[in-house]
Protein backbone atom coordinates (compact mmCIF):
# COMPACT_ATOMS: atom_id res chain seq x y z
CA UNK A 1 0.00 0.00 0.00
CA UNK A 2 1.42 3.06 -0.74
CA UNK A 3 -0.64 5.14 1.94
CA UNK A 4 -0.98 4.57 5.53
CA UNK A 5 -4.65 6.78 5.12
CA UNK A 6 -6.69 7.83 1.97
CA UNK A 7 -10.02 9.29 2.01
CA UNK A 8 -12.42 8.42 -1.35
CA UNK A 9 -14.96 10.47 -1.96
CA UNK A 10 -17.57 8.90 -4.09
CA UNK A 11 -18.61 12.17 -5.48
CA UNK A 12 -22.08 12.05 -6.85
CA UNK A 13 -23.45 14.81 -9.59
CA UNK A 14 -22.77 18.41 -7.91
CA UNK A 15 -22.97 18.49 -4.38
CA UNK A 16 -23.17 22.08 -2.51
CA UNK A 17 -21.71 20.58 0.18
CA UNK A 18 -18.49 18.79 -1.55
CA UNK A 19 -16.38 21.86 -1.40
CA UNK A 20 -16.37 22.29 2.32
CA UNK A 21 -16.05 18.51 2.54
CA UNK A 22 -12.61 18.66 0.54
CA UNK A 23 -11.79 21.49 3.08
CA UNK A 24 -11.98 19.50 6.32
CA UNK A 25 -9.93 16.06 5.10
CA UNK A 26 -7.49 18.75 3.90
CA UNK A 27 -7.24 20.52 7.40
CA UNK A 28 -6.78 17.28 9.12
CA UNK A 29 -3.87 17.54 11.95
CA UNK A 30 -2.30 14.51 10.46
CA UNK A 31 -1.66 14.92 7.07
CA UNK A 32 -3.79 12.20 4.76
CA UNK A 33 -4.09 11.22 0.71
CA UNK A 34 -7.39 12.20 -1.03
CA UNK A 35 -8.93 11.04 -4.25
CA UNK A 36 -12.31 12.52 -5.58
CA UNK A 37 -14.22 9.74 -7.61
CA UNK A 38 -17.40 9.53 -9.73
CA UNK A 39 -19.66 8.00 -11.77
CA UNK A 40 -21.65 11.28 -12.75
CA UNK A 41 -18.29 13.61 -14.07
CA UNK A 42 -18.69 17.40 -14.42
CA UNK A 43 -16.80 20.16 -15.00
CA UNK A 44 -17.78 21.04 -11.57
CA UNK A 45 -16.32 18.13 -10.18
CA UNK A 46 -13.23 18.48 -12.19
CA UNK A 47 -12.90 21.80 -11.13
CA UNK A 48 -12.91 20.86 -7.51
CA UNK A 49 -10.16 17.86 -7.97
CA UNK A 50 -7.85 20.59 -9.85
CA UNK A 51 -8.45 23.53 -7.19
CA UNK A 52 -7.64 20.97 -4.69
CA UNK A 53 -5.23 18.46 -6.29
CA UNK A 54 -6.81 15.51 -5.61
CA UNK A 55 -7.07 12.36 -8.32
CA UNK A 56 -9.96 12.37 -10.56
CA UNK A 57 -11.31 8.59 -10.89
CA UNK A 58 -14.25 8.33 -13.71
CA UNK A 59 -16.09 4.95 -13.51
CA UNK A 60 -18.37 4.06 -16.55
CA UNK A 61 -21.76 2.36 -15.99
CA UNK A 62 -24.64 3.35 -14.24
CA UNK A 63 -24.70 5.39 -10.79
CA UNK A 64 -25.41 3.14 -7.87
CA UNK A 65 -24.28 3.45 -3.90
CA UNK A 66 -22.53 -0.04 -3.83
CA UNK A 67 -21.03 0.34 -7.19
CA UNK A 68 -19.66 3.55 -6.52
CA UNK A 69 -18.49 2.82 -3.22
CA UNK A 70 -16.80 -0.21 -4.72
CA UNK A 71 -14.63 1.80 -7.31
CA UNK A 72 -13.99 4.82 -4.51
CA UNK A 73 -12.60 1.83 -2.31
CA UNK A 74 -10.38 0.15 -5.52
CA UNK A 75 -9.06 3.55 -6.26
CA UNK A 76 -7.66 4.08 -2.63
CA UNK A 77 -4.34 2.74 -2.41
CA UNK A 78 -3.87 2.78 1.37
CA UNK A 79 -3.47 0.32 4.23
CA UNK A 80 -6.81 2.44 5.69
CA UNK A 81 -9.54 3.59 3.73
CA UNK A 82 -12.35 5.80 4.76
CA UNK A 83 -15.20 6.44 1.83
CA UNK A 84 -15.75 10.06 2.74
CA UNK A 85 -19.64 10.99 1.79
CA UNK A 86 -19.43 14.19 -0.03
CA UNK A 87 -21.74 16.25 1.92
CA UNK A 88 -20.30 15.67 5.92
CA UNK A 89 -17.53 17.20 7.21
CA UNK A 90 -14.83 15.70 9.35
CA UNK A 91 -13.29 16.82 12.53
CA UNK A 92 -9.85 17.89 12.02
CA UNK A 93 -8.20 14.88 14.70
CA UNK A 94 -10.56 11.75 12.64
CA UNK A 95 -7.45 10.38 11.09
CA UNK A 96 -5.26 11.25 14.13
CA UNK A 97 -7.46 8.77 16.04
CA UNK A 98 -7.61 6.56 13.45
CA UNK A 99 -3.83 6.11 13.23
CA UNK A 100 -3.92 5.25 16.78
CA UNK A 101 -6.29 2.74 17.05
CA UNK A 102 -4.68 0.77 13.86
CA UNK A 103 -1.40 1.37 15.81
CA UNK A 104 -2.24 -0.37 19.22
CA UNK A 105 -4.55 -2.71 16.97
CA UNK A 106 -3.08 -4.72 14.44
CA UNK A 107 -5.87 -6.71 13.89
CA UNK A 108 -8.30 -3.83 13.53
CA UNK A 109 -10.46 -4.24 10.46
CA UNK A 110 -12.98 -1.62 11.48
CA UNK A 111 -12.93 1.70 13.01
CA UNK A 112 -15.92 4.03 13.93
CA UNK A 113 -16.98 7.04 15.33
CA UNK A 114 -19.01 8.98 17.15
CA UNK A 115 -21.42 11.65 15.28
CA UNK A 116 -23.37 14.87 15.46
CA UNK A 117 -26.05 15.45 13.05
CA UNK A 118 -26.04 18.81 10.65
CA UNK A 119 -29.82 19.87 9.66
CA UNK A 120 -29.40 23.48 8.26
CA UNK A 121 -27.50 25.77 10.57
CA UNK A 122 -28.93 23.70 13.52
CA UNK A 123 -25.98 21.19 15.05
CA UNK A 124 -27.43 18.16 16.80
CA UNK A 125 -25.29 16.33 19.25
CA UNK A 126 -27.92 14.33 21.73
CA UNK A 127 -31.42 13.40 20.05
CA UNK A 128 -33.04 10.03 20.43
CA UNK A 129 -31.66 8.69 17.51
CA UNK A 130 -28.16 9.33 18.56
CA UNK A 131 -28.90 8.40 22.27
CA UNK A 132 -29.98 4.97 21.30
CA UNK A 133 -27.11 4.54 18.28
CA UNK A 134 -24.67 5.33 21.60
CA UNK A 135 -26.25 2.88 23.51
CA UNK A 136 -26.60 0.30 20.94
CA UNK A 137 -22.35 0.78 20.85
CA UNK A 138 -21.28 0.09 24.19
CA UNK A 139 -20.27 -3.57 23.26
CA UNK A 140 -17.43 -1.90 21.06
CA UNK A 141 -16.13 0.02 24.38
CA UNK A 142 -14.51 -2.90 25.09
CA UNK A 143 -11.66 -3.23 22.97
CA UNK A 144 -9.72 -5.89 23.94
CA UNK A 145 -12.83 -8.22 23.83
CA UNK A 146 -13.82 -6.73 19.50
CA UNK A 147 -12.29 -9.08 17.86
CA UNK A 148 -14.99 -11.84 19.43
CA UNK A 149 -17.66 -12.13 16.68
CA UNK A 150 -20.58 -12.11 19.60
CA UNK A 151 -19.17 -8.78 20.52
CA UNK A 152 -18.78 -7.27 17.35
CA UNK A 153 -22.53 -8.87 16.11
CA UNK A 154 -24.56 -7.29 19.59
CA UNK A 155 -24.62 -3.89 18.32
CA UNK A 156 -26.13 -5.02 14.83
CA UNK A 157 -28.69 -7.46 15.98
CA UNK A 158 -31.01 -4.45 16.83
CA UNK A 159 -30.37 -2.11 14.32
CA UNK A 160 -27.03 -0.50 12.93
CA UNK A 161 -25.21 1.85 15.09
CA UNK A 162 -22.33 2.53 12.95
CA UNK A 163 -22.39 5.65 10.53
CA UNK A 164 -21.25 4.57 7.59
CA UNK A 165 -19.35 7.82 6.56
CA UNK A 166 -17.78 7.75 10.16
CA UNK A 167 -16.56 4.02 9.30
CA UNK A 168 -13.10 3.49 8.08
CA UNK A 169 -11.74 -0.01 6.81
CA UNK A 170 -8.74 -1.92 6.71
CA UNK A 171 -8.57 -2.62 3.18
CA UNK A 172 -4.60 -4.76 3.79
CA UNK A 173 -6.56 -6.63 5.89
CA UNK A 174 -10.36 -6.93 4.50
CA UNK A 175 -9.02 -6.93 0.79
CA UNK A 176 -12.20 -5.94 -2.17
CA UNK A 177 -14.65 -5.62 -2.76
CA UNK A 178 -15.48 -3.55 0.37
CA UNK A 179 -19.25 -4.33 -0.35
CA UNK A 180 -21.33 -7.09 -1.40
CA UNK A 181 -24.98 -6.71 -0.45
CA UNK A 182 -28.00 -6.66 -2.84
CA UNK A 183 -29.43 -3.94 -0.69
CA UNK A 184 -29.88 -0.21 -1.92
CA UNK A 185 -30.16 1.69 1.71
CA UNK A 186 -29.32 -1.45 4.35
CA UNK A 187 -25.96 -2.14 2.45
CA UNK A 188 -23.65 -0.30 5.07
CA UNK A 189 -25.81 -2.63 7.97
CA UNK A 190 -25.62 -5.86 5.96
CA UNK A 191 -22.17 -4.99 5.12
CA UNK A 192 -20.76 -4.71 9.07
CA UNK A 193 -22.68 -8.20 9.58
CA UNK A 194 -20.52 -10.18 7.33
CA UNK A 195 -17.35 -7.91 9.01
CA UNK A 196 -18.26 -9.28 11.87
CA UNK A 197 -18.31 -12.34 11.08
CA UNK A 198 -14.72 -12.28 9.75
CA UNK A 199 -11.43 -12.38 11.68
CA UNK A 200 -10.55 -8.89 13.29
CA UNK A 201 -11.02 -6.22 15.50
CA UNK A 202 -13.68 -3.58 15.09
CA UNK A 203 -12.72 -0.28 17.20
CA UNK A 204 -15.10 2.38 18.46
CA UNK A 205 -14.24 5.93 19.19
CA UNK A 206 -16.54 7.53 21.41
CA UNK A 207 -15.77 10.98 20.13
CA UNK A 208 -18.27 12.71 17.90
CA UNK A 209 -15.40 13.00 14.36
CA UNK A 210 -18.08 13.62 11.49
CA UNK A 211 -20.43 15.82 11.60
CA UNK A 212 -23.77 14.23 9.54
CA UNK A 213 -25.38 16.05 7.51
CA UNK A 214 -29.34 15.69 7.08
CA UNK A 215 -30.77 16.94 3.77
CA UNK A 216 -33.77 16.73 1.44
CA UNK A 217 -31.19 15.59 -1.66
CA UNK A 218 -29.90 12.79 0.40
CA UNK A 219 -29.73 9.33 -0.90
CA UNK A 220 -30.82 8.42 2.47
CA UNK A 221 -34.25 10.64 2.31
CA UNK A 222 -34.87 9.18 -1.03
CA UNK A 223 -34.91 5.55 0.72
CA UNK A 224 -37.62 6.78 3.22
CA UNK A 225 -39.50 8.22 0.92
CA UNK A 226 -40.12 5.62 -1.15
CA UNK A 227 -40.46 3.35 1.74
CA UNK A 228 -36.80 0.59 0.76
CA UNK A 229 -35.61 1.54 4.13
CA UNK A 230 -38.03 0.31 6.06
CA UNK A 231 -38.43 -2.97 4.19
CA UNK A 232 -34.91 -3.74 3.86
CA UNK A 233 -34.61 -2.87 7.65
CA UNK A 234 -37.18 -5.11 8.39
CA UNK A 235 -35.36 -7.69 6.53
CA UNK A 236 -31.94 -7.07 8.28
CA UNK A 237 -34.58 -7.80 11.24
CA UNK A 238 -36.06 -10.85 10.46
CA UNK A 239 -32.28 -12.41 10.44
CA UNK A 240 -32.00 -12.10 13.71
CA UNK A 241 -35.56 -11.78 15.65
CA UNK A 242 -38.77 -13.57 15.10
CA UNK A 243 -41.82 -11.93 13.68
CA UNK A 244 -43.61 -10.16 17.15
CA UNK A 245 -40.37 -8.75 17.76
CA UNK A 246 -39.88 -7.47 14.05
CA UNK A 247 -43.13 -5.35 14.24
CA UNK A 248 -42.01 -4.46 17.85
CA UNK A 249 -38.57 -2.70 16.65
CA UNK A 250 -40.28 -1.75 13.26
CA UNK A 251 -42.52 0.50 15.62
CA UNK A 252 -39.52 2.02 17.42
CA UNK A 253 -37.71 3.01 13.97
CA UNK A 254 -41.22 4.31 12.56
CA UNK A 255 -40.73 6.77 15.20
CA UNK A 256 -37.43 7.84 14.40
CA UNK A 257 -38.07 8.11 10.68
CA UNK A 258 -40.89 10.73 11.67
CA UNK A 259 -38.26 12.81 13.80
CA UNK A 260 -35.60 12.27 10.86
CA UNK A 261 -38.36 13.97 8.61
Amino acid sequence: MTYEHVFAIPAYKDSPYLERCIRSLKAQSVPTHIILCTSTPSPFLEDMAKKYGLPYHVREGESSIREDWNFAYSKADGRFVTIAHQDDIYHKDYVLNLLKAGKRYRDMTVFTTDYVIVKGEKLITGDKMLWVKRLLRLPLRFPGLCDRTWVKMAPLILGNPICCPATTYNKALLGAPLVDSPYRFALDWDNMVRLAREEGRFICCERPLLYYRVHDGAATKACMEDNSRAREEREMFSRFWPEPVVRLLMKGYQSAYDEYQ
